[in-house]
């Protein structure tokens, strides 16, 4: 039967009209990409067209037909069903990739179709492949145009280093130029790979902004733009360069969004700058990988070093990698000081870190001659560290989406991680904020659990802080930057509390009112405990809760001063307000430990699926199409019976309107810097501004005085303050100062580059160095300049040379080569040889004479 088709598929097809398959824009091409799977024997391909085939001067449209011929009907639903070309194709095999991961597998189709695409889907999914595989299919080979095609914008340096290094291995075949535009790298190398006609442009958007503002580059070759981790490239403060880079993108240009948290900014910025994009969402309940183990610890501050040694040696094994995640640089410098003196060999990366240090360190990391990597929340993102095993929050997250990053290094690509969180008394209602956020019930540690239990809030045993703090006290004493660095971060961590967001007040309330004395011990650091260890934790506890019952002035209860009796009457009068709040703090106590013992209740997830069906509209009014979204359950088109729920409280879920949306948990987390913290913090950014429709009314606005702090006074406002507003880099530098230095001038200057064409601003296309003035054009364009003058008068001698300057100097350097290799002395010998010949031939008179005429002569 194969043979059969085979044969089939070879047969020349009958047309009767030839000239129907010349027309490209006929659709008769279009066919190819519409072909149904079916197994029926008489349906055939339609043929790519032969070169006779193609007799018009407008050569076809072949990119939907060589889609086509790729697929070959293949029903695997893997890279080869997608029609990639065969560069492309090789590439993804080469890297070891066999089946699309369910992310590429949505998004890599549409994407190729031209659509713009938002796509959220969580850490370690493959969503670097998702848009560099369609990128490579859509840029082909190199083309001779000058200007980029491709712009890849990532909000960290470690980020935008990995994707040019997996862009490299991933596009081995396509033969396509990169350029990598960092912050902390020489901005000259990045001026002459922007010379060198790149295909595809790497970069971190402040650097990039100020490159692109020194060249004056246009931008407009640029059909293909990448926001990758788009939420902290808006978080991190970089509004105004993106706006900046987009202003200078054509509107023809395919722009993707992929981010695994994605909150409703960023929907607000697909209605304004997308083209009815298109919405992919995965993961959306799940967001943490299912392979990952969560464990958290609660102690004090002073404790965590203690704890963070014992983790490394006797928890994490040997061979396991780890990365510890701290508050602040000062965190990470003490950290590493403190394991280097305690023989555990680690690495270190943090933003103000010099560039060479930060490559060199994750390099030391990732060809594990450091096991151990400290950092703070700029690895957090993105930064793909194969074979990860552990990460450790040594300070806890202030953001339950910033949770998710962090822990999301490890557990990628199918393999299991562990992450463990160091948990102090002040950080409680960020884990509570956290459980909100995922949908889970926060699970203390209770004496019946086993040791694999996951997500489990326990305490940690004082034998074991009281052996690694024993180490610390004599490694402090021994050292003394060791005290220095820890007296730092204590005065960091101060200044890091201050600026620390705060908890909702929902978690603040739930802390309050659990009792934290029923925590047992966690599960993987009491496996080993003897009883009597447990039941001295217990008397420890006991001897920490105890209050007494009588006053200072009850000490002695047979005294009969002035003070006890007053202290008798007042505390028979409030007897009763007394045993009302003790019997409400049991009643309190006696919940929590129905809580612990009760079942783990999804709560929050019911809120996420009450709140599904206006999220569903919201985002049906801004994208045209989504994908990925489960499927409603059928019953809630027909009748159904009220829930249990909603007959105990006593209101009608059809009509109810709540104070808070369904979803206000899930938004809280994903929402950046404080916007959706709650209602106060959002209704004190809203302006009413209403105008009069009188002329005085109209006019009043522009009287409204404000305060500069400059002139230390008030001035009107005059409405063009956001047109003059500076934009600055990502070193603080302002760019749109017409008083500082140009970099790119000056190394035009440097190395005499010219630009390609006089209307490219900067479009260039390659290096044309015009040194000593060769050829008609390289002469008539240096033209002498006005000369430049000092403030003093005093006349500036040019560092250019004029063409009569220069031919000056070619002869004073050839008459110099002219007279040290010997060339007078060449001369003379000739000369003296020419005269002797002429006086031997009598001055030119005939031969050599012989006898007495030679005498004469």
């Amino acid at each position: 039967m194969a043979q059969r088709k085979k044969k089939l598929t070879k047969k020349k097809r009958h047309t009767p009209n030839r000239e129907q398959e010349v027309d490209s824009d006929s659709g008769d091409f279009q066919l190819a990409a519409e072909i149904k799977d079916d197994d029926t024997p008489g349906r055939k391909l339609p043929r790519f067209p032969a070169t006779s085939d193609c007799t018009s001067d407008v050569e076809p449209d072949t990119r939907e037909l060589v889609r086509a011929q790729n697929k070959k009907k293949k029903k695997s639903g893997g890279f080869q069903s997608m029609g990639l070309s065969f560069p492309v194709y090789k590439g993804v095999m080469k890297k070891g990739y066999k089946v699309p991961t369910p992310i590429q597998r949505k998004t890599i189709p549409v994407i190729l179709d031209g659509k713009d695409v938002v796509a959220m889907a969580r850490t370690g999914s493959g969503k670097t492949a998702a848009f560099l595989v369609p990128m490579f299919e859509k840029l082909k080979a190199p083309q001779a145009q000058t200007g980029a095609r491709a712009l890849i914008l990532t909000p960290t340096r470690e980020l935008a280093l990995q994707t040019m290094k997996f862009t490299k291995e991933l596009g081995k075949f396509t033969r396509l130029k990169i350029a990598l535009i960092l912050g902390g790298d020489s901005m000259e190398d990045q001026f002459a790979a922007l010379h060198e006609n790149p295909d595809i442009i790497i970069g971190t958007p402040g650097r990039l902004m100020h490159v692109i503002t020194d060249m004056n580059l246009k931008l407009h070759g640029v059909e293909y733009v990448v926001f990758d981790e788009a939420d902290r490239l808006f978080e991190m403060g970089f509004a105004d360069q993106l706006q900046e880079i987009i202003r200078r993108l054509p509107d023809t240009r395919q722009t993707l969004l992929f981010s695994a948290t994605l909150p409703k900014l960023l929907v607000e910025f697909a209605r304004a700058g997308l083209t009815e994009p298109v919405l992919i969402r995965l993961d959306v309940d799940t967001k943490l990988s299912d392979q990952i183990k969560l464990s958290f610890f609660h102690l004090r501050v002073d404790d965590k070093p203690a704890l963070l040694l014992h983790l490394l040696r006797n928890v994490a094994k040997p061979q396991e990698q780890t990365v510890v995640f701290a508050a602040t640089k000062h965190h990470v410098e003490y950290l590493n000081e403190l394991l280097s003196s305690e023989g555990i060999e680690c690495a270190y990366i943090y933003s103000a870190l010099d560039q060479t240090a930060r490559k060199i360190n994750i390099g030391k990391f990732v060809h594990r001659k450091a096991m151990v990597l400290i950092v703070t929340d700029v690895a957090a993102r993105g930064i793909d560290i194969p074979l990860l095993d552990n990460v450790i929050n040594y300070n806890f997250p202030s953001k339950a989406k910033l949770f998710l990053h962090r822990v999301g290094r490890v557990g990628r690509a199918g393999r299991s991680g562990t992450a463990y969180s160091m948990v102090c008394p002040d950080e409680m209602p960020y884990v509570y904020d956290l459980h909100l956020f995922l949908g889970r019930p926060v699970q203390f540690a209770t004496a019946d659990r086993t040791q694999d239990s996951d997500g489990v809030f326990g305490r940690v045993p004082q034998s074991i802080l009281d052996d690694e703090g024993s180490h610390l006290i004599t490694a402090h004493e021994n050292s003394l930057d060791l005290q220095n660095l820890h007296r730092v971060s204590e005065n960091a961590y101060k200044q890091y509390l201050k600026s620390r967001p705060n908890p909702s007040a929902e978690s603040i309330r739930r802390v309050k009112s659990t009792d934290v004395s029923i925590m047992a011990v966690h599960p993987l650091l009491g496996s080993g405990l003897e009883k009597n260890e447990l039941e001295r934790l217990q008397l420890v506890d006991a001897i920490k809760s105890y209050k007494s019952k009588s006053t200072i002035f009850e000490i002695n209860s047979n005294s009969k001063t002035p003070a006890s009796e007053v202290m008798r009457k007042k505390r028979s009068k409030d007897k009763q307000v007394v045993d009302k709040f003790n019997r409400q703090r049991e009643d309190v106590a006696a919940g929590s430990r129905l809580q612990l013992s009760a079942p783990p209740r999804a709560t929050a997830g019911e809120n996420e699926g009450q709140g599904k069906g206006n999220e569903e509209e919201d985002l049906q009014g801004v994208f045209s199409e989504v994908l990925g979204v489960k499927r409603r359950n059928l019953q809630e088109d027909g009748e159904h019976p009220k829930s249990k729920k909603s007959r105990e409280t006593g209101k009608d879920e059809e009509y109810y309107i709540p104070y808070k949306p369904k979803d206000f948990n899930s938004e809280r987390g994903l929402s950046l810097g404080g916007e959706g913290s709650h209602f106060e913090q959002q209704a004190s950014s809203a302006v009413l501004d209403l105008m009069g429709d009188e002329g005085d009314q109209l006019n009043q606005h522009k009287k409204i005085m404000r305060w500069d702090r400059k002139r230390k006074r008030f001035v009107k406002e005059s409405g063009k303050e956001e047109q003059n507003k500076k934009i600055r880099t990502e070193s603080g530098q302002i760019v749109h100062n017409k008083k500082r230095k140009n970099f790119y001038e000056e190394w035009k200057k440097k190395y005499r580059v010219e630009d390609a064409g006089p209307g490219s601003d900067g479009e260039t296309g390659g290096r044309k160095r015009s040194a000593g003035g060769r050829g008609r054009r390289g002469a008539s364009s240096h033209r002498p300049a006005a000369p430049q003058v000092t403030a003093g008068g005093r006349r500036i001698r040019s560092e250019l040379k004029s063409s009569s300057q220069i031919l000056k100097n070619r002869k004073l350097k050839q008459k110099q080569q002219f007279l040290q290799g010997g060339g007078m002395k060449r001369i003379r010998s000739k000369n003296k040889q020419w005269l002797g010949e002429m006086k031997k031939s009598g001055f030119g008179r005939g031969g050599q004479k012989k006898g007495k005429m030679r005498k004469r002569l």
